[in-house]
This record gives structure tokens, sequence and C-alpha cells, in this order.
């Protein structure tokens, strides 16, 4: 059976970031660049002013001397007057530095009328002037490769005048749940039925990150059923992601269809708990991830597969929560020897000691607010049968960015 680190190797091995497109800003933030970005023109365009004060040439600031004081200019409009020897423009933040002036002055450091001006302290010359390309000069580097855009770059590259940047896309994830017992949320379950919480729930972690989520709708336990859902949902998205109908049971189709269209299988069957029955395919270049329809393991294979595996796609260098040692306070052991790797959901809190970690409660593949309550995955190699209180244990902090 394979095992959790080579299941995750084989997939990783397999990814690629997607083909570059070029978006506007406004979809950029959060993707990543996929091409070094260059200065086109200076930044800022022209010299201008960094306070709202008076512009002049700093020599001619003395104590005590009155400047004649020759008009107002404001950001956006030019100045009519060149700045003389023994006169100064009211000038505003952002307006361009009028010819002849070199320095500004604070407004707040000045004594004014109406048409003069007295410097009862000496400024520095060149103060408070922001020169053309001092920020960035024509040809800079902006942005490398790589580069996750953020707000600040979003702002630089509209300072740029650049509303367009080339970017590996969000990948479009294809939810789609499988069973006959399932109803909508909305409604009242039937003798036998249960609420797809798979759906939304998956759906909010896909969205979580980075990608776009594609709910489809529930799919009956048939062969034909689940053949016609597949096809369709690898129309339209990069990735699908099925739960149910992996394992070997009667109703399970998932598994069979995949095989008659094709689909090449990375692995199937995973030698952990919960998550045993996860299976990796691909078809025409696309992944298809089987995951089991119980609701934790469902979430825990898309938190610990499919999340780095978009990420990967959309061409992140880091794919990985951060991982830490902490302390179990509450013990744990397996009921019998199995060889899997076991992923506890537990909740996190850092002590002067170092970090801790406690379990949620019950670890039953059905249990669903044990995801609700964790913050980390805490991973027990495969050989291990029992931690005591107070053994150290690896976890994946689920709630901080990735670190590696």
């Amino acid at each position: 059976m394979t095992t959790y680190a080579e299941a995750l190797q084989l997939i990783l091995e397999l990814a690629t970031p997607a083909p570059p497109v070029a978006v506007p800003l406004a979809e950029a933030l959060g993707l990543t660049v996929a091409e070094d970005i260059l200065a086109p023109e200076a930044l800022p365009p022209f010299t201008n002013s960094a306070m709202d004060g008076f512009a002049l040439r700093g020599v001619d600031i003395l104590p005590g001397i009155r400047i004649k004081v020759l008009g107002t200019l404001a950001a956006g409009q030019t100045a009519e007057h060149r700045v003389e020897p023994g006169t100064a423009l009211r000038i505003m933040t952002g307006a361009p530095l009028p010819e002849g002036a070199d320095t500004v002055v604070p407004l707040e450091h000045t004594k004014h009328g109406e048409d003069w001006v007295e410097f009862p302290k000496p400024t520095k010359v060149g103060a408070n002037v922001r020169f053309a390309g001092e920020d960035l000069q024509p040809g800079a580097l902006v942005l490398a490769t790589g580069t996750v855009l953020k707000p600040a770059a979003i702002g630089v590259l509209a300072s740029l005048g650049l509303d367009r940047v080339r970017v590996h896309p969000r990948p479009k994830v294809a939810i789609m749940s499988t069973g006959n017992e399932l109803v909508d949320a909305t409604e009242k379950p039937g003798p036998g039925q249960i609420r797809d919480s798979n759906c939304p729930g998956l759906c909010a972690q896909i969205s979580t990150f980075g990608a776009i989520a594609h709910p489809f709708a529930r799919v009956q336990d048939s062969r034909e059923a689940v053949e016609s859902a597949v096809r369709e949902a690898l129309a339209s998205c990069e990735v699908l992601v099925t739960t149910g109908g992996v394992s070997e049971g009667d109703y399970d189709f998932t598994k069979v269809v995949l095989e008659e269209l094709g689909a090449h299988k990375l692995f199937w069957k995973v030698a952990q708990k919960p998550g045993g029955p996860f299976g990796v395919w691909t078809l025409n270049g696309k992944f298809i991830f089987g995951v089991p329809g119980n609701p934790v393991p469902a979430m825990v294979m898309v938190e610990e597969y499919v999340r780095p595996t978009l990420r990967k796609m959309m061409g992140l260098r880091e794919l990985f929560r951060p991982e830490a040692r902490a302390v179990l306070d509450d013990g744990w052991k397996k009921g019998t020897p199995d060889g899997k790797t076991h992923i506890l959901r537990v909740i996190t809190r850092k002590e002067a000691d170092g970090l801790h970690a406690r379990l949620t409660g019950p670890q039953g593949s059905g249990v669903l607010s044990s995801m609700l309550l964790a913050n980390g995955l805490a991973l027990v190699p495969g050989d291990t049968l029992e931690l005591p209180k107070g053994a150290q244990v690896l976890v994946h902090l689920t709630e901080e960015a990735e670190d590696h």
C-alpha cells in the first residue's frame, strides 16, 4: 500500500504551474508573477513636493528674511513662474517642483501672509523633495518571476501604468459528491438519508486555497451518472475532487468509471487513517482526487494533498504548512498495529516550554466537529503504537501560511 509520503511525492512530481495568462490587476491579488516585470518609466515620473509648504532655493532660507510669494501651485498643476532668487511659490503635496526651486519648507515651519513668507529656522537644502525616479528607474526590476502579488505590488504596478499582469491563473476545481443517501442542506433527511456537508465544506476549503471552487450537482450511485458527471466536470475544470464511491463496495463506481475512461492511476489506497480509500488519477493532463465520502477524511485529504497541488499549479514556491514538534497533553494509542500513518485533529497552543497539542475529542471519520475545533493535524508514524501523555508529536499548523 502506498505510504503518505509516497502518495504526496507522486502527485507533486506531476503537478506543474498552469500556463501564464494576462489578467487585470483587480483579479491578480494572491497570484504569482509568471515573468520578470521591469519598470517602463521612472517612479515618480517627475520631481515633486513631499509636503504642503513653500518651494524656493535652499540658499534663500535665512532666519528673519522675508521672501515674496509668487502664487500657489496645487497638485496636478504646473508652475507658470520660475522661482527666482528671493522668491517662493506656495506648493501642495505632489505638485511638480517649479523650475529654479530645490527645497520645500513645510507650511508649519514658516510665518506667512498672502504674498510673503519668513523662515524662523534654517532648512536643509533639498529637504522635502521627491526626485524623479528615486523610487524606480526605467528598466529596474519591479517584481521577479514567482513573486506573489500582494496589495503593495498591485499599487506599484498601477502607478507604472501596468493595468494587466501575466500570472499563473487560479485552477478551477470541480467538487462532486456521490451517494444516493445525500440530500441538500435545506432538506429534511428521510430514512437512511443525510445532508451533504462535503460539497459546501470542500468548496469553502478550495476557495480559501486561492483556487476557484465549482460545485457540481450531487451524483447518484450509478455507473452512467458517475461517468456523465466526470466527463462534464473535466470539460470545464482543471481539477476534479470526488467524494465517495472510491472504495470497493457494490455502489462504488468512481474508480471503475475512471479506469474505463482511460485515466492514469497514480495510486489507490494509502496507508493512513483517516483516508485509506483515497486515490488520485490523471486524465488528459487533469488531476482527479477521489477522496472518501466520510466528512473528516474528505477535508483532511483536501488539506494535505489537494492544497499543495493547487499551490504548485498556481506557481507558488511554498507548498506546505509550517511543521512543529508539540507536546501531546492527553496521550493516544492505536487499537491494533496497522502500519498506517494516523492523522489526528489537534488544538495547539504556545506555552513557556514550547508548543502543546491536545486532541479535539473523538477521532472518528464521521466526527466533523473534530475539524471545527482543530488548528493542527498531528501525524503519527505507522510504526508508532502509542504516544503517552507528554510525548512529542509532529504537527502541521493548518491555520498558518505555508513556509516551505
